[in-house]
């Protein structure tokens, strides 16, 4: 129903721009045919059904180190307008592929982070689909190329759904799509990517990052393409390559400054997390202890990360344990101790952590560890202090809220997650915790009032009337709770009655 509807919205729009003229210039936004108001829309509606694929990371720490990484290249760039909402996003697939969706939407394959050889070059392909958003690239290719690109896009959700049942049938749709529209976007794309290119090469350097990065990465795919033939990397398919872009590229960066920089600790972290996701978990583990032994690593600290997250994953919970204070032990760190008040938790808590290459990242997994060997006031302990050093960290607010209803403490979770809310209110998993915090409190009014706040971020307008519904037919709400609801009730049947007209 979710993909009929969004093609539907698709067609409406395209049929508004039948007679439209000619493309307009490369980077005039403002000739974009398509308001932001419904790109964005179309692009929540796509992300519905991506976010119901299992293929979907729905990892906090992923997604928030690219919101990060990308936020910093976005805030360097001159083309980015301040309205323009961007939302960053990973996804289980060793192919290597990124693609930008309409309304700012940015998934990166798993393979493409792991593929990259250092955070400038995954700077560098992410800082190309950024431009790609920022000069309206993608709206333009909705107006101009009308019912073809209308497959495309389409098929993306659909592609992703029919890979549950069966891999090769989402390739075969997604293949039958790209297969569709390719000719007719060719010389387009071409444009654009070359256009992508130069404002992405300056965002780059803006930002601080190598700006080789760029160029060595899209080098090594091109290299890849030429010697693998069909089975080249996808993100060719999606974003052709020639000699002439490399070139490009390259003399560009060649009167720069030779500039070194650091791969960030969080960036080491995310790719020995994602490894740790790959295959099944004795694989894993497999392959972090052996690049132990052998000593083949970069970073110590980041390999044993990855070990303690396969062997969590593999369910060898008391070894995480071990493990835990050998990565603690590792000579890249040094001991300082804090004593710091946290007003927000309303306790003061002495800190013992080796904070040199400190992470949230490795907190979050020590307070996992302790609460998978049943270590529960250790692991709260440990949520504690790093909400204080860290305290915009999202999987640490959102495992210490879980952890305090596992706990039974609903009403500390409550408040907790309130506070919360109202510096991001509009974080989903924050009140999907809230709904189950209502739950475990026997609140019904406010469990379904929670659920519809979630559904309404996610663009689901539907689903967030029936949550409203329900809402008004429980019993145990007040009189201000009953009026509140009903009034969100009346806003979201206007907003959804115009959406449809």
């Amino acid at each position: 129903m979710k993909i009929n509807f969004v093609m539907m919205m698709l067609l409406i729009i395209f049929a508004k721009n039948i007679f439209a003229n000619d493309l307009p210039d490369l980077g005039d936004s403002s000739q974009a045919t398509i308001s932001p108001h419904e790109e964005r829309q179309i692009g929540l509606q796509i992300m519905s059904q991506i976010r119901a694929d299992s293929r979907y990371l729905d990892d906090a720490e992923i997604a928030g180190y690219l919101t990060n990484l990308g936020y910093k290249l976005i805030l360097s760039s001159n083309e980015a307008h301040p309205d323009q909402a961007f939302e960053f996003f990973a996804i289980r697939d060793s192919s290597i592929n990124a693609f930008a969706l309409p309304g700012g939407f940015m998934g990166f394959n798993s393979g493409l982070i792991l593929a990259s050889q250092s955070e400038s070059e995954l700077a560098g392909v992410m800082a190309h689909e950024i431009s790609h958003v920022t000069q309206k690239h993608l709206a333009r290719m909705i107006s101009g190329q009308k019912y073809s690109l209308l497959t495309t896009l389409g098929s993306i959700a659909l592609a992703l759904l029919a890979s549950r049942a069966s891999s090769q049938a989402g390739t075969a749709i997604m293949a039958t799509s790209q297969a569709i529209t390719a000719q007719s976007q060719l010389n387009f794309t071409r444009a654009n990517e070359k256009e992508a290119d130069r404002i992405g090469l300056g965002v780059l350097v803006q930002a601080g990052f190598d700006p080789g990065g760029m160029a060595a990465f899209f080098g090594r795919l091109q290299k890849a393409g030429r010697f693998q033939g069909n089975g080249a990397p996808s993100y060719l398919r999606t974003h052709p390559l020639t000699y002439e872009r490399i070139a490009d590229m390259e003399n560009r960066t060649q009167d720069l400054p030779y500039k070194q920089v650091p791969d960030s600790i969080d960036y080491q972290l995310v790719r020995s997390k994602l490894r740790a996701l790959e295959g099944k978990p004795r694989e894993a583990v497999n392959y972090f202890e052996s690049n132990l032994k052998e000593r083949r690593y970069s970073n110590e600290t980041a390999e044993r990360y990855g070990l303690i997250s396969a062997l969590l994953r593999e369910g060898n919970n008391v070894r995480a344990n071990k493990e835990l204070s050998l990565l603690y032990e590792s000579p890249h760190y040094d001991t300082m101790i804090r004593l710091q008040e946290n007003h927000l938790l309303g306790d003061v808590i002495q800190i013992e952590r080796k904070v040199l290459y400190s992470s949230a990242m490795i907190e979050t997994l020590a307070a996992r560890v302790k609460f998978s060997v049943g270590l529960h006031s250790e692991g709260l302990r440990i949520y504690k202090a790093a909400l204080i050093i860290y305290p915009q960290h999202r999987a640490l607010i959102y495992d210490y809220a879980a952890a305090l209803l596992y706990d039974g403490s609903q009403k500390e979770a409550l408040k907790f997650i309130n506070q919360q809310l109202r510096f991001t209110p509009n974080d989903i998993s924050l009140y999907q915790l809230q709904a189950q915090a209502y739950q475990a409190d026997g609140n019904t009014m406010l469990l379904h009032r929670a659920l519809a706040e979630s559904y309404i971020r996610q663009g689901d307008l539907p689903r967030a009337i029936d949550q409203l519904e329900l809402a008004l037919r429980s019993e145990d709400g007040d009189f201000y709770e009953i009026s509140s609801a009903e009034s969100r009730l009346k806003e979201l049947r206007r907003r959804l009655s115009l959406s449809e007209e």
